[in-house]
């Protein structure tokens, strides 16, 4: 016979399993809708929205982290695929990409090289990874060069996306945010 604390802690063990494998499908679900670069231009056309491009290289550690840490946490997925679309843009690719009618390629450089688009996206200034904001018709509004945890990227994401970078400075906007 069963007693009732055997009992017990098989309901715990098979709630346990359950709840676990739940809050791990969660995770597994909250994915960035990425596109290519072309995609999103081609879609901006359609439905306006900015643009996030994540420029990032194979060999990058820290870009790999933000994949795993930045990029994957919920609230940072929720709010990017909400109002942005997504450009993973390896800085090193060496397809060609044509945007707005120009086409961009891969320049070789010493061991490596780099792509026209990135070396333009990021001003010359080839640093990885870096999180490049375009606006709805694909102007600069600002490339944010290095790491992003998720508590740092995700005032940016509000501050550009709600356009409040038109009519209020930074610190000035945060510390409002912040108060709420």
């Amino acid at each position: 016979m069963i007693n009732s604390k055997s009992l017990f802690y098989a309901f715990f063990l098979v709630t346990f399993s359950f709840s676990s494998c739940m809050s791990q499908n969660a995770k597994e679900k909250a994915k960035i809708n990425w596109v290519s670069i072309e995609e999103a231009d081609a879609l901006r056309t359609k439905a306006p929205r900015k643009i996030l491009i994540d420029v990032y290289t194979d060999w990058c550690g820290w870009c790999k982290k933000m994949d795993a840490t930045t990029f994957s946490d919920p609230k940072v997925v929720e709010y990017i695929n909400a109002n942005y679309y997504a450009v993973k843009l390896d800085a090193e690719q060496k397809e060609p990409i044509t945007v707005g009618g120009k086409t961009y390629v891969f320049v070789e450089q010493g061991r490596r090289g780099y792509h026209e688009i990135a070396n333009e996206l990021l001003q010359g200034k080839m640093s990885y990874p870096t999180t490049v904001f375009l606006d709805e018709n694909m102007n600069m509004i600002q490339p944010v060069a290095g790491y992003l945890d998720a508590e740092t990227i995700q005032p940016i994401l509000e501050y550009l996306a709600t356009n409040s970078f038109k009519e209020t400075p930074w610190e000035e906007w945060l510390k409002k945010r912040d108060a709420h």
